[in-house]
Formats: structure tokens, C-alpha cells, sequence
């Protein structure tokens, strides 16, 4: 147990550096520690990294609501949510944008750790029936939403032209620098399609005085906003080839996230939430690997799945203090420029994209801004842009997992 409280409080310090920092990963940190592994495992041992690790994660789910919020960078978990956060923030309410998704964030995990035990139970007997599935419901998902929009050819031509910049970024993500691979391309990607392409059209000024009176969402909201999310989790935390991007896509055709702001990022963080925990109960249960952070668990002598939930737990709670105190620190952001400061994030997320993914990134990061203007051009939801993550998935379900 000592070992398991040492390794949750090293693995919250981890996920606070890759939560606030824009970029930065947590499955980083995995891919890290797999080319550490030998120096390592003889200093720490195997159960206070695996808890560290996943520590790492659930902190992670707490800390990106914050750079999502108030500089409108978004990672892999975060890109449909910097929409709506990102809004708030405009008006004064960053700081409640931020608590909303930290108890999201809460309810999504107080719902997923009671439902690991029936999944262990009941998935593995249903698995065979599941791995094909994840392709129709995005179908579905796409299809629902074109059907749903005011320009449905607008709305498909930005999903294709996305989806096929997803696929060429996945295909040849080897040209990005080993240690991170495929994981490079999704800051250059999706910044492009959900951070600068907004920051081009945002306004100029200085940012609004940042004031909190309360969470605008009703207990209602709270409700319907946890079994979405927890939903979507549970169904992009277990089928293969999806991801917390995926369930940001999925929800968006149940919560509108221009409507409902403070309820989809109430859902999209219970998601994200939900999917890590998901995905470590998929390993025990049926052996499969979701996430980097699993994958590198793998290569270690894991603890028990109720001592790393246990972990878990006690990250999650260190993680929301941590992620509301920071939130309280908005009044800081008052009167900066709004123009100088979306510069300066640009410059940043060029910066970061050149480290990790080279001139490549480079080039995914102009082609993927050049895709996300046009949603604005033509007045189509910005969803349409998670093509680049959706249409790769779907061609992996279908078996054309090596386009």
C-alpha cells in the first residue's frame, strides 16, 4: 500500500505537468517510461509505476479542462470541448467552465469504477459480437448529424476533407520522430482543426474580468450529463480503435455543445473520465489494450485491478482540488490581449508541433488550420472536422486497418 500511495501522489504530480502543459500527453509519459523501463523499474518497482501511470491519467482528465479553457488549446481529449469552454471564458466564465468539467470529470469516475466489476463479469462473453460495431455507430453518428445540419453537403465535404487528412496523418505519421509516432500527429491535427482556426476568427480586445457565481446547470443537467458522457465512455473505452475524441464526436449528436455549453462539457468530461477507467477494465477483463497508458501497464507485474482503482480514486480527488484552485486563479487572465495572446498560442502549438512531429507536423498543422477555417466560411458545424479522427476509425472497423 505504501508502494501504491507514493506512486499515486508521483502519478499526480506527472499528470498535473501533462495537463497544464499544452502538448504534452499522458501517453507521452508512457512512451517515456517504456524507453526508461531499465533504468526504471530497479529504482521504483513495477506497482509504484503502474499506480503512478495510471494516476497520470486520471489527473490528466481533470488538468487539460483548464488550457482547453483559457488559451483554446485543445489535445486529443479536449477537442470538440475548447469550443464552448473557450466561449465561456470570453464571457467572463472561465472559471466555471473549468469546475463544470472537473465534476464531470468526478461523476464520470464515481460511475465507472461500481461498473468495472459487471463488465468483468458480462464482456467477455459478448466481445466476439462487439469488435465490428465500432464503425456503425459512427455511420450512424455521422449521418445523423448531416441530416441534422442546415447545409448537409457543406457539412459532408468538411467531414471527407478532414477524414482524409486523418488518414494521410496516420498513414505516414512514421515521418514524425519514433519515440512519439502516431501520437505526434494529433497535437499538430487537431490544433489545426479545433485551436488556431478558431483563434483566427476570435476577437480582438482584452480578455473580460473573470468572475465565478455558481455552476449554471441544473441537477438535472448534472444527471443527463453523466449518463451521456458515462455512455460514450463506456462505448469508445471498450470497442477497438476509438477514442476520447471519438466520444467528443458522438456526444455532439446528443448535446449541442453551442446550445447546451455547460452541459456538454459536463458530458464530454465524464467521457474522457469514464474511457480511462474503461480501458483499464477491458485489459483485466479480455486483455486488450486501449489507451498507451494500458499498453505500457502491460509491460509491467501489475497490481490488482481494485488497488489501481483505488489509486485512481485517490488522484482523482487530489486532482480536483488541484483543478479548482488553479481554476480560482482566472482573475490573472483579466485585461491581457486577446490578439497578443492568440499569437503567442500559436506560436506555441508551431513550436510544440515542430518538436514532436517536425516539419511534418508543421505541415499537417497548416493543412488540418486551412480545413478548420472552413466551417466559419460556410456556417456548418465544427464537428464535421472530426472526420480526421472518425473516418480513420471507421475504415480500421471495416478492415482497412492499413490505409
Amino acid at each position: 500500500m505504501i508502494e501504491i500511495l507514493a506512486g499515486t501522489a508521483a502519478g499526480v504530480a506527472l499528470g498535473l505537468l501533462s495537463g497544464l502543459l499544452p502538448g504534452i500527453h499522458v501517453n507521452t509519459l508512457a512512451a517515456i517510461m517504456l524507453a526508461t523501463l531499465a533504468l526504471l523499474l530497479p529504482l521504483f518497482g513495477p506497482i509504484f509505476l503502474a499506480a503512478a501511470l495510471f494516476s497520470a491519467l486520471i489527473t490528466h482528465c481533470f488538468l487539460d479542462a483548464i488550457p482547453s479553457t483559457f488559451l483554446g488549446i485543445p489535445d486529443a481529449d479536449t477537442a470538440l470541448a475548447v469550443l464552448p469552454a473557450h466561449a465561456l471564458c470570453m464571457e467572463g466564465k472561465g472559471e466555471e467552465a473549468v469546475r463544470i468539467s472537473a465534476l464531470g470529470s468526478v461523476t464520470g469516475l464515481l460511475l465507472a469504477v461500481p461498473l468495472c466489476g459487471l463488465l468483468l463479469l458480462l464482456m467477455p462473453h459478448l466481445q466476439s459480437g462487439l469488435d465490428w460495431a465500432s464503425g456503425i455507430i459512427l455511420v450512424a453518428v455521422i449521418g445523423f448529424l448531416l441530416v441534422q445540419s442546415e447545409a448537409p453537403g457543406w457539412g459532408l465535404l468538411v467531414f471527407c476533407a478532414s477524414g482524409l487528412l486523418g488518414v494521410f496523418s496516420f498513414r505516414y505519421s512514421f515521418l514524425a520522430p519514433p519515440l512519439l509516432g502516431e501520437s505526434a500527429v494529433l497535437m499538430p491535427l487537431l490544433s489545426g482543426l479545433f485551436g488556431i482556426s478558431m483563434l483566427l476568427y476570435s476577437g480582438k480586445g482584452a480578455i473580460p474580468a473573470q468572475h465565478f457565481s455558481g455552476l449554471g446547470i441544473s441537477r438535472g443537467g448534472i444527471l443527463k450529463g453523466t449518463l451521456l458522457g458515462g455512455a460514450a465512455g463506456l462505448v469508445v473505452g471498450w470497442l477497438p480503435g476509438l477514442s476520447n475524441a471519438t466520444a467528443n464526436g458522438v456526444l455532439a449528436s446528443a448535446v449541442s455543445y453551442t446550445r447546451d455549453r455547460r452541459g456538454y462539457l459536463l458530458a464530454t468530461s465524464a467521457a474522457n473520465t469514464m474511457n480511462a477507467v474503461v480501458g483499464l477494465a477491458a485489459f483485466f477483463a479480455v486483455e486488450r489494450t486501449r489507451n498507451g497508458v494500458v499498453a505500457a501497464l502491460t509491460m509491467l507485474e501489475m497490481p490488482s485491478l481494485p488497488l489501481l482503482l483505488v489509486s485512481g480514486t485517490l488522484a482523482a480527488l487530489a486532482a480536483y482540488l488541484l483543478t479548482i484552485y488553479l481554476a480560482g486563479m482566472a482573475d490573472f487572465m483579466e485585461g491581457v490581449d486577446r490578439a497578443r495572446l492568440n499569437w503567442a498560442v500559436m506560436a506555441c502549438v508551431a513550436c510544440i508541433s515542430l518538436l514532436g512531429a517536425g516539419i511534418f507536423g508543421i505541415f499537417l498543422l497548416v493543412m488540418a488550420t486551412a480545413i478548420g477555417c472552413i466551417p466559419r466560411l460556410v456556417n456548418v458545424p465544427q464537428v464535421f472536422c472530426m472526420g480526421a479522427i472518425m473516418v480513420p476509425v471507421m475504415l480500421y472497423s471495416f478492415g482497412f486497418g492499413g490505409v
